[in-house]
């Protein structure tokens, strides 16, 4: 099978460092393949830039002529564009391929280099941002980047040095056209030494916070960032998720960088950066930032969630104790006007559902009511995405003070970072199959991501979403999760249907697979969808 293609339109790097070079690394390193276009030649070593040659129009609309007979696009990165003439030909180029099919633009604004040599003129700047902003899926300038593509002065840069300026300049630069943007912190410091991405799309807005790599070789870390984006994209994952994995794959690079001269040497990107815990970010609910340190302490507990029932109503909470299950979830539904007779309702099933699961010690976690949940004592809570954005930053806040154990619902990249950042009781990844329970627009997980999920999460994860019978609760658990969902599988009786799942637990338990050392997750939400407002993601 084919690698997928990305045109990579930047400059070469004669020191090796940035520019096409630091694309081809990232682009290996997800298993893509790229095609270098030379929109530019540099002289330049690891301590500066002497000498910097435009390709003429022509040559590089040849070069991307000669592509497009056999190597057509699944997405266009762009770098170092020499002049206002070059950006005007490669829009040319991104409409003409869009009008055969979908192909993904990600810009990365290599203005200046990190030494001071100025790369765009004023002409060049204002076509980037007339010409090729509004046909951007993602752009990745740094700060100051940002603010130049706005045309903002140095008191605009340094208004933006602030962490509320940063969100400002995002939204801005969305204004202009780019469907998703992500201004990244390399350039600047955020608490505690972290390096705080900002990022504003169609499905998520945030921080991305990782800690700072301690390391003089930084060299073509923004090209790193912007290609591996693109390479995820070409792999089918949304904005919101591309930017996690690029972050992760910039982060492994840094570390991975060494010195080749004098100067700051390049990053290098290497196949397996998405196996390493400790890389993955906490992403921030709101533009106050993450939580410092990577994840904070999750409310911890010596036994596993194991085989977990999602239920109903009292009766059946009771029912299922009866059976042996030890850990529950009592989801009542919601009318859409709840009235008083409904709350009181609510209050006594909880009240009992709490009680009968404290006298055999089992474990309760209550769904989306927290407030009523703490009042009458229950162990813990489960919420989804959106109702923790509704919570607002004094909600979460109250949430995690309130000593409850805390399990979260995630489905992609982005959610799982943003769940981290609260340091839950669990974290449920979902669907693990394709589900009737509720209607969703992720597609099922399947086995690879929740082997993924369980490596990475830093977390108990539990699988949820299709699981109705023993051969999938065996295969779940061979995942290396914490626990397995199960809401119809139990059946009417589950005295009877119970034992065979919890002998599968334990069968799985005992034979847990390693994961490959280079694995990559698969999308959870299709491409397509991303140009349908997802409300409950956004601000």
């Amino acid at each position: 099978m084919r690698p997928p293609v990305i045109w990579s339109i930047a400059g070469t790097d004669s020191g090796g460092g940035a520019g096409l070079a630091a694309d081809q690394r990232a682009a290996d390193a997800f298993g893509v393949h790229l095609c270098p276009v030379v929109a530019a030649v540099t002289a330049q070593h690891s301590r500066g830039v002497t000498h910097v040659e435009p390709m003429s129009e022509a040559v590089l609309d040849a070069q991307l002529a000669a592509l497009d007979v056999d190597m057509p696009p699944v997405a266009v990165k762009t770098g170092l564009l020499g002049n206002a003439a070059q950006v005007r030909l490669v829009a040319r180029w991104v409409d003409r391929l869009r009008s055969r099919g979908p192909v993904e633009l990600v810009i990365d604004p290599v203005l200046a280099a990190s030494t001071g040599a100025c790369f765009a003129d004023d002409d060049a700047l204002r076509a980037l941002r007339e010409e090729l902003l509004p046909r951007a899926t993602l752009v990745t300038p740094n700060r100051r980047e940002a603010c130049r593509l706005l045309g903002l002065d140095s008191e605009g840069i340094d208004a933006a040095d602030g962490a509320h300026g940063v969100p400002a300049l995002a939204l801005a630069l969305r204004e202009c056209g780019a469907r998703a943007v992500c201004i990244t912190g390399g350039d600047s410091h955020g608490p505690q030494g972290d390096v705080l991405d900002w990022f504003d799309g169609e499905h998520a807005r945030g921080w991305l916070a990782s800690p700072r790599v301690p390391t003089p070789h930084h060299h073509g870390t923004g090209c790193t960032f912007a290609t591996s984006a693109a390479a995820a994209m070409v792999l089918g994952f949304v904005s919101a998720d591309a930017v996690v994995l690029a972050k992760v794959a910039t982060t492994h690079a840094l570390h991975c960088g060494h010195a080749a001269g004098e100067g700051a040497g390049p990053v290098r990107a290497c196949p397996g950066f998405a196996m390493q815990p400790e890389l993955l970010p906490r992403m921030s609910w709101g533009e106050s930032s993450p939580l410092s340190g990577a994840p904070a302490s999750a409310a911890s507990s010596d036994r596993s969630l194991g085989l977990y029932a999602i239920v109903d109503s009292a009766s059946r909470v009771e029912q299922v104790l009866d059976a042996g299950v030890r850990t529950l979830q009592l989801r009542i539904k919601q009318p859409a006007v709840p009235d008083a007779e409904w709350s009181q309702h609510l209050r006594e099933q909880i009240a009992r559902s709490v009680s009968a699961c404290r006298r055999v010690g089992a474990e309760l976690f209550v769904n989306d009511h927290w407030l009523i949940a703490r009042e009458l004592g229950a162990a813990g809570v489960h919420l989804g995405q959106e109702d923790l954005l509704a919570l607002g930053n004094g909600g979460r806040a109250a949430l995690q003070a309130s000593g409850l154990a805390l399990g979260i619902s995630t489905h992609s990249l982005w959610e799982l970072c943003r769940a981290r950042s609260l340091a839950p009781r669990y974290i449920a990844c979902g669907p693990v199959w394709s589900t009737l329970t509720k209607a969703m627009p992720w597609q099922p997980q399947g086995l690879g991501n929740l082997a993924w999920w369980a490596h990475m999460a830093g977390v108990p994860v539990v699988a949820i979403g299709g699981i109705l019978e023993a051969a999938q609760v065996r295969a779940a658990a061979t995942c290396g999760v914490d626990g397995v969902c199960i809401v119809r599988g139990l059946g009417d009786d589950p005295r009877r249907s119970a034992p065979a799942l919890a002998q599968a637990w334990d069968d799985g338990r005992a034979h847990v697979q390693r994961l490959p050392a280079n694995a990559l997750p698969s999308p959870s939400l299709r491409r397509t969808v991303e140009s349908i407002s997802m409300g409950g993601h956004l601000r």
